[in-house]
């Protein structure tokens, strides 16, 4: 079993480089599975529109609510990861090389969201990348049994990552 994860500083940069990743891979044939963030910027007053895309050619789904200009609370949209999480779950009926998940945040860390797609793209026997954040690093590792590795958030080391061999080979 083949699964990873990377963090950095700011939440936009993870998604920057997690939606690329997934764009290289694409482009040198790798069949990819899962969901990456983009977001769009907005002219209203919260920061940005949540966007995920289902790899590995979409739809985009909005997953972000807008809860007034004045709102501090959380702006996912649970119902729409939802809709994303089941769009992803058929599109992992084909053959896949990668699973990639933006985010193994709190739905995941509290056993929902994406967490039974991470074991069954294992199960299939893909390599498995996700985006986290240290407060839910200690969840991801005991989830993993310990054998997620962490990577550096660059380009190279992703990369470096996927094309290693498994112990297993």
């Amino acid at each position: 079993m083949k699964i990873a994860y990377t963090m950095t500083q700011g939440r936009g940069e993870l998604d920057l480089l997690l939606a690329d990743f997934a764009e290289t891979l694409k482009a040198r044939g790798v069949r990819t599975c899962g969901i990456v963030q983009i977001n769009t910027e907005t002219e209203t007053p919260h920061r940005c529109d949540m966007d995920v895309l289902i790899l590995p050619d979409g739809p985009k789904v909005r997953i972000s609510q807008y809860l007034g200009k004045e709102s501090k609370g959380c702006r996912l949209n649970p119902d729409a990861l939802e809709t994303a999480a089941a769009k992803v779950s058929q599109t992992m009926e084909g053959d896949f090389d990668i699973f990639i998940l933006n985010k193994f945040g709190k739905q995941e860390a509290d056993g929902r969201g994406f967490r039974n797609m991470i074991g069954e793209a294992l199960e299939k026997g893909a390599a498995v990348l996700v985006g986290t954040n240290p407060m839910n690093e200690e969840k991801l590792l005991d989830f993993s049994g310990g054998i997620a590795t962490s990577v550096a958030p660059t380009p190279a080391a992703l990369l470096a990552w996927f094309d290693a061999p498994t112990s297993s080979e």
